[in-house]
């Protein structure tokens, strides 16, 4: 049987009773059961935490001694036990170690997605699915007007760019991504990194997930015009907003992001409304709960052909 209180929000995330824990809390707590490394999904002080071993390293790396007193590292695949609920981690496909949560509780099952995408991603493991009773998902992009455009056919517009090019994105996750297929898809450019960029790709080398040709930014190197491709975090993107000799873009899935009309990079590690019908088709819940977003016009469309719940 579905308990319709299986995991609710308060002040402190989401959280589930039946186990005593949180998923991605967003204050610290005795026990988080943590999908990724991002910050608005892991953030420091927990007492306790489970994750894959890559979250881990990311999180470290972010928080130094104030990560985690305990880090319970589980790989994909591999069930474990909180209380009376059994929780399985499942790749999500957003970013390296990222992960959906399976919980099984008294006979009837809840996947929670996390951040997560499908469309394929060289830097990370693949999403994969499982059956559950209720898949609880997010919804950032639940808008039937909002279609992710094949993301090589957006990397490849570094092609006709022939002028430096300053480019903007999340320092983790994202910027890997953009090397990777930089490399693959427009080899002749040099790609250059913001130092806080740097000990990220480490942590993707070591996992074995190799990035392609790319090397720290020096200040003397943009002087010349040579086809750079300088990838910086949004704070430093915003500050360069003067910039001369470069083309200024920014890699996102949110078009108010973009820094205009002719040059825009629309690539997202998220799920587009399309993603989301695929993924309800996958998993084939008996109900769909939302987070991270608006699930009301995904409410509207699936009608009374399911359950549909908005948990925010």
């Amino acid at each position: 049987m579905i308990l319709d209180d299986f995991i609710f929000i308060n002040a402190n995330g989401i959280y589930c009773s039946y186990g005593d824990f949180y998923l991605d809390p967003q204050q610290p707590v005795a026990t988080a059961v943590i999908s990724h490394a991002h910050a608005d999904h892991a953030v420091s002080g927990n007492k306790e935490v489970y994750c894959t071993r890559p979250t881990r390293e990311f999180m470290h790396l972010r928080y130094h001694r104030s990560a985690a007193q305990v880090f319970n590292i589980v790989g994909y695949s591999q069930p474990f036990m909180i209380r009376d609920v059994k929780l399985t981690f499942i790749s999500a496909g957003h970013m390296l170690g990222s992960a959906m949560v399976l919980m099984e509780y008294q006979g009837a099952s809840y996947l929670y997605t996390g951040d997560y995408k499908l469309q394929p991603d060289a830097t990370c493991d693949p999403v994969e699915w499982v059956h559950a009773d209720v898949l609880i998902t997010e919804s950032t992009f639940a808008n039937p007007d909002i279609i992710h455009p094949d993301p090589v056919a957006e990397i490849k517009k570094l092609n006709d760019i022939k002028t430096n090019i300053l480019l903007g994105a999340y320092g983790l996750g994202k910027s890997q991504r953009l090397i990777q297929m930089i490399n693959e898809y427009a080899p002749q450019k040099t790609v250059l990194v913001h130092h806080k960029i740097m000990p990220l790709n480490q942590i993707y080398e070591l996992a074995g997930f190799k990035l392609g040709k790319h090397q720290l930014y020096g200040r003397k190197l943009m002087k010349e015009q040579k086809e750079f491709v300088y990838i910086v975090p949004p704070f430093t993107f915003n500050s360069y907003i003067k910039a001369t000799g470069v083309k200024r873009l920014f890699a996102s899935g949110w078009k108010n992001l973009q820094v205009n009309n002719e040059d825009t990079l629309f690539i997202s590690d998220h799920v587009d409304w399309n993603d989301i019908l695929q993924a309800i088709k996958l998993v084939n819940p008996k109900q769909v709960w939302t987070l991270h977003g608006n699930g009301a016009r995904l409410k509207a469309h699936l009608g009374t052909d399911i359950v549909v719940k908005l948990l925010n």
